[in-house]
């Protein structure tokens, strides 16, 4: 029966699963979300899915193209569409980022007329949508200040009510226009980031399953994130990669298997030739019991999983697509499980140390090598995150974290500090989706414009939103290649040094430091961690199991946990309870009561091995001051589905009842949570009572002697 504290859970995951809705999404991709859902559609619907080219050219045309869909009610005909530009250009970053939050149906800009339309479109019905094409000749457009424009595409249609004023749908994006003199260029960072959640069964497997089908499938924001890089060609691209995410797509594809406690060590070893114990029955028939077994795997002849099966295809395929974009590219490794730096630096600095450790080097399965990085969907970092990261660790932050103007790399009390651009990430103005392809580079190339034409041309760190999903990868590169734009990596501009910032400059919100994880989480995931040691440390020839439950305990302190860390710990809560069975499958059994007859003697436990697999324990007992138990000082194996019996001695200073307790533990002392207690009573004689004897026995035989002499020296007389 589970225990009450793991019902409770239950129940929490169960509360949690109604409302858990996708965590991890950066501010840039839901204040771009806001705007979308803010904006006020007209009749059409219009999208910009190409822009070429992504920057106003000194010759040649303007190329656009995308759909117009009808959202109304009515039929909408002889619609004309004509392009826009504004008239006065946006020269700061500020101003762009104002000018983003314009109200979608706010004019801000001229229709070129001349010589349009430059689409018609005789019929559209409720709900069709039909594609356009057109170009734009740059003589047509009257541009020519340095700075980013307004450009887009207005519908102008005839309903029921005949033709109205104003624009019935339209489509907006930004345009930059730099000098074809220029000679400057600015370096432009893109992070391209593979972060998810990683939850896992009780028994170990990852769970979710169907989740991660959509996310690695073609259109899933993974596969979308993964095919955008392999889209860069070899471009300088920086990938933000959280490993215990290729881990998990790897376990799936394995068959996600669950905690194997089978062996690791080669059980041919000459240290693993000895049997359990000199006493031990290998005789003994295997224990059936219910949940003790270590079965772990599934059988051949188990129906297929269908949900696993999709997850395996789709892992299979990403796996492939992602080391095509990673080989060759630049690597930042997340600590393991996307931890929670901010919370750990506050509640556990060494979890901090083991998730860093864990992450290593290299990526697995390719060996790819991998720099150390932290960096925070949110863009915050503590002041004691900062503090606790060692040299070499690329730290990303955004530049909302400084008070007053940002610089692109800072050095804080010696701390290098990347600093990303908090609204390049946010995608371009409704009412089209912000987070459209078109737009989201549209908004990277103006901002790397207005830096060209600022006075120190400072470098562009964009981190991409962890959320975004691209719904195609096609010219988003392309129109990065611009003679000005010096697509680079985040090492490069962290190389080229930062100005030294006051770390009060430094803001970290209340509202980021209440969303941290707490104590409690962290306590939880290290109380997995130790069972997961004590399971190790039990079975005799398994090195691995305490790894694997580690790397899941970590991946149960990920940012992605913040909105709902009950899930976490209920999960961390469950596996322990799977651990516990398996702990409590090894138990010792005492005699019903033993007695000692002359204040010392033996007697036997016996050890149970329920597993499938065998293990190492040893001995302790707990007793009365008075009562000593001596318990063999080594370590005792036992064989699977086992028993042995040990002999142990006993010994008491008193007569009377006393109790002491057996129980097991593994090799280092850590209880496995089987015990049993005894009475053991003791027939001991005192000394005052020997004394008491010895004294009457002495009067006794004195008194025979006192009369025997009389009665000799009676008979002398006589």
């Amino acid at each position: 029966m589970p225990r009450p504290s793991l019902l409770s859970a239950l129940v929490a995951t169960a509360f949690a699963a109604v409302l858990l809705a996708p965590v991890g999404a950066p501010a840039a991709e839901a204040h771009a979300t806001a705007r979308h859902h803010a904006a006020a559609e007209g009749p059409l619907a219009i999208t910009i899915d190409k822009l070429t080219p992504s920057a106003l050219p000194k010759t040649g045309p303007i190329r656009v193209s995308g759909f117009v869909t009808n959202v109304d009610d009515q039929t909408w005909t002889d619609i004309n569409l004509y392009p826009f530009i504004s008239s006065d250009p946006i020269t700061s970053t500020a101003e762009l980022a104002e000018e983003a939050d314009t109200d979608p149906d706010a004019d801000v800009g001229q229709r070129i007329t001349e010589p349009g339309p430059y689409r018609t479109i005789d019929e559209l019905a409720p709900g069709d949508t039909v594609q356009y094409s057109f170009s734009v000749p740059r003589r047509r457009i009257e541009a020519s200040a340095p700075g980013v424009y307004w450009f887009g595409v207005h519908a102008l249609g005839t309903s029921d009510e005949g033709r109205v004023d104003g624009a019935d749908g339209r489509a907006r994006t930004f345009l930059p226009l730099v000098p074809a003199s220029t000679t400057k260029t600015v370096d432009t960072a893109l992070v391209l980031p593979i972060r998810h959640v990683v939850r896992h069964d009780p028994d170990g497997r990852i769970s979710d399953l169907s989740d991660w089908t959509r996310a690695l499938s073609d259109g899933g924001r993974l596969r979308a994130l993964t095919e955008l890089g392999i889209a860069a060609g070899d471009r300088p691209l920086t990938w933000l990669v959280d490993p215990a995410v290729t881990d998990a797509v790897s376990a799936i594809t394995n068959g996600n298997p669950a905690r194997s406690l089978a062996p690791t060590i080669d059980p041919d070893a000459p240290d693993d030739e000895e049997s359990a114990s000199p006493s031990a029955d290998p005789s003994e028939e295997p224990s059936e019991e219910p949940g003790a077994s270590a079965d772990d795997g599934s059988s051949d002849d188990e129906p297929e999983d269908a949900d696993l099966a999709a997850a395996t295809v789709a892992g299979s395929e990403w796996l492939d697509r992602l080391h095509t974009g990673l080989e060759g590219s630049e690597i930042l490794g997340l600590p393991y499980g996307d931890l929670d730096v901010s919370a750990a630096a506050t509640h556990s600095p060494a979890t901090y140390a083991d998730a860093r450790d864990r992450t290593g080097s290299e990526l697995a399965p390719w060996g790819l090598p991998v720099s150390p990085a932290v960096a925070a969907p949110s863009g915050y970092l503590s002041p004691a995150a900062i503090e606790m990261t060692e040299p070499g660790t690329q730290v990303v932050v955004d530049d909302k974290m400084f008070r007053g103007r940002a610089p692109s790399v800072a050095d804080a009390d010696g701390h290098t500090l990347v600093v990303a651009s908090s609204e390049a990430a946010t995608g371009g103005p409704g009412p089209d989706d912000p987070m459209s392809l078109v737009n989201v580079r549209q908004r990277i190339v103006s901002e790397a414009a207005l830096r060209l034409l600022s006075r120190d041309q400072p470098p562009l760190v964009v981190m991409l939103p962890t959320a975004w999903a691209p719904s195609s990868s096609a010219g988003f590169f392309d129109g990065l290649d611009l003679p000005w734009l010096h697509l680079t990596t985040v090492n490069a501009i962290s190389a080229q040094g930062g100005r030294s910032v006051d770390p009060d400059r430094l803001v970290y919100p209340e509202a980021q430091s209440n969303g941290e994880l707490e104590a409690i989480d962290f306590s939880s995931a290290s109380a997995l961690t130790r069972a997961g040691d004590t399971l190790q440390n039990l079975l005799t020839l398994n090195d691995q199991v305490g790894g694997v439950v580690s790397d899941e305990a970590m991946t149960d302190l990920s940012y992605g946990n913040r909105r709902l860390p009950v899930v976490s710990r209920t999960s961390a809560a469950r596996s322990r309870f799977w651990i516990d069975q398996r702990l409590g499958a090894v138990e010792v059994t005492a005699p019903k009561a033993v007695i000692l007859s002359s204040g010392s003697g033996r007697f036997s436990a016996t050890l149970t091995n329920t597993l499938d697999e065998p293990v190492t324990v040893r001995l302790s007992a707990v007793t009365d001051p008075l009562l000593r138990i001596s318990v063999p000082d080594a370590d005792i194996q036992i064989g699977p589905g086992s028993r042995t019996s040990i002999l142990l001695n006993a010994s008491s200073r008193a007569a009377g009842v006393r109790n002491a307790t057996l129980l097991l533990t593994d090799t280092d002392g850590t209880p496995l949570g089987s015990s049993d207690s005894l009475p053991i009573r003791s027939n001991r004689v005192s000394s005052v009572i020997w004394l008491i004897l010895g004294t009457g026995v002495a009067l006794l035989f004195g008194t025979i002697l006192v009369r025997l002499f009389r009665r000799i020296r009676a008979a002398a007389r006589s």
